[in-house]
């Protein structure tokens, strides 16, 4: 098997500069992730207390936002999965297990292969960057999917379904059933304690709406922009570690609708995993000082790195 190349922090940096990046804080992370829960509630109650007239705008609105703000989630459990979120192991764990999208220890175990075989062929997301380029067409099929909860539907649910279209005549449903219940009992608990709360207020709502589409929709769509940000037309068996991954500049928008929490300081991340996500931009300015950024993979901005990733003909 083919290891990807690391790289040593002491390469790049002093040890005044490289012992602050390393350092886990032990509010920083939590505060991440207060901030995420506080912009979900912010957006549902906008939708919710908007006039009805607004709410054509105002609920689209708050489904990207909330959408984001669950891949914001997401990124902030991935930081967990290095140990990243807070100084504390069995507080990092915690947190990011139960107050994340959940998880935690499988997802460790997948994501630091990646990290491990990055861009290599025993890379287990190599699958995800491999299409690429790809036409423009290709890309406008896999975002009306995402949009309109395909896939979702496909990653999430198909594979009960199927499940129980082809059991066994002898095979109980019970059993299957009892399996998938246990499986998504987050999901399931979260939906009932929401609904249970909101349904008395007449809110009943919310939660379909302005939770599952957000999940079903916009979270699909821009956790595959943010795919294809870091990894797409990186060439496979990339022996460079500067080039593993891409960094992609975000404005201000992108960050609050497509890459939240420094998400899209990607190729720095690849090279210093384990240091938080909230150091990150600090790594990127002290690498950019230092003239290393003329080396690595890096991206104007999103809608450029869509223009590459879709330069195939049709």
């Amino acid at each position: 098997m083919s290891v990807a190349t690391r790289v040593d922090p002491k390469t790049y940096f002093a040890p005044e500069e490289w012992a602050p990046l390393s350092r886990r804080s032990p509010w920083k992370g939590l505060a991440l992730l207060a901030h995420a829960w506080i912009v979900i509630g912010l957006a549902m109650a906008m939708a919710v207390l908007s006039p009805w007239w607004l709410m054509p705008i105002t609920i689209p609105l708050a489904i990207a936002i909330i959408g984001a703000r669950q891949l914001g989630l997401a990124i902030l459990m991935h930081d967990a999965a290095h140990a990243a979120l807070h100084p504390d192991l069995k507080v990092n764990d915690w947190v990011g297990d139960h107050l994340t999208t959940g998880g935690l220890i499988g997802y460790r175990n997948y994501h630091l292969t990646h990290h491990k075989y990055a861009q290599q062929a025993e890379d287990p997301d190599l699958v995800l960057s491999a299409p690429f380029p790809i036409t423009r067409i290709s890309l406008r099929r896999k975002i009306v999917r995402d949009l309109t909860g395909q896939t979702y539907y496909k990653l999430r649910w198909s594979g009960l379904v199927k499940r129980i279209a082809d059991r066994r005549p002898n095979e109980r449903l019970a059993p299957i059933l009892t399996e998938a219940v246990v499986a998504r009992r987050r999901f399931l608990i979260g939906m009932v304690v929401t609904v249970a709360v909101t349904a008395p207020f007449g809110l009943w709502w919310v939660w379909p709406v302005l939770w599952l589409v957000p999940q079903a929709t916009w979270l699909p769509m821009v956790t595959r922009l943010r795919n294809i940000a870091e990894h797409a037309c990186v060439a496979k068996d990339e022996p460079d570690p500067l080039r593993h991954a891409r960094t992609t500049k975000a404005n201000w928008l992108e960050r609050a609708l497509i890459a939240p929490y420094y998400v899209n300081y990607h190729c720095e991340h690849h090279m210093f995993m384990h240091v938080p996500c909230y150091h990150l931009p600090r790594a990127h300015r002290l690498l950019k000082a230092k003239g290393v950024m003329d080396d690595m993979l890096t991206a104007p901005g999103y809608l450029s790195m869509l223009k590459v990733a879709t330069a195939k003909r049709a």
